[in-house]
């Protein structure tokens, strides 16, 4: 199955290197090229994509604008959003993954990275390494920046969980994967998916990355201080 690729970024030069890489696998392609969040919109939706690669910092409306209102659109519930940024600690990382996205990687990403991105996307992963997970996210939830203030109902949420999908809950807000996860709790890879699967339908989460915020969020996981 080819996994439709749109490329939002202002800058046309890096979106033909990007549409160039893309192409040349055997099971993606490029549906679509816009330059600004609106037009992102627009086309994930005229173009059935399945991943879109938005740059944060657009002309217009920027890709934090959109993500949110591609999260919202209840037509576009497949499609995943993989934030594009020029600093890893970008400020605006964890305000994307509140409004929807898989997760982010930086421009200066090598080519086999980003085409990892885009299949990981594609298959409902989130796209969080452990260091950026227990790093980046943790700093800037502690410091409370963009918190939309449903943290304590978040919290009360938790409530509906059992005790196991709680303690694989914490294990996927540290940035592990279903196979690490299932090895640290001495369970299988598919009882981890499973226990993944219910917690999200019970806290609402969009997908992984929905996850480890509402878990920061929530107090169920705090941030080590370093």
């Amino acid at each position: 199955m080819t996994i439709r690729v749109l490329l939002a970024d202002d800058q046309a030069l890096l979106r033909s290197a990007f549409k160039v890489l893309v192409d040349s696998e055997s099971d993606m392609e490029v549906v679509g090229e816009a330059s600004d969040g609106a037009e992102a919109v627009r086309l994930a939706k005229s173009e059935r994509a399945d991943v879109v690669l938005m740059d944060i910092r657009m002309p217009g409306t920027d890709g934090l604008a959109a993500t949110r209102m591609i999260s919202a659109d209840p037509s576009l519930a497949h499609v995943r959003v993989v934030m594009l940024t020029t600093f890893e600690v970008d400020e605006y990382v964890v305000q994307s993954l509140r409004a929807g996205a898989s997760g982010f990687l930086g421009k200066g990403a090598e080519p086999d990275e980003l085409l990892g991105a885009i299949r990981v996307a594609a298959a409902g992963e989130a796209l969080l390494s452990p260091v950026a997970t227990k790093g980046l996210i943790a700093k800037f939830l502690a410091q409370g920046d963009g918190q939309d203030g449903d943290g304590s109902a978040r919290s009360e949420r938790l409530g509906a969980l059992t005790g196991r999908e709680r303690e694989v809950l914490v294990q996927v807000a540290g940035g592990h994967s279903n196979d690490e996860i299932a090895e640290r709790l001495e369970v299988s890879p598919l009882t981890v998916k499973t226990h993944v699967n219910r917690a999200m339908a019970k806290l609402g989460a969009r997908d992984r990355a929905q996850l480890v915020v509402i878990a920061y969020e929530s107090g169920l996981v705090r941030p080590r201080v370093e």
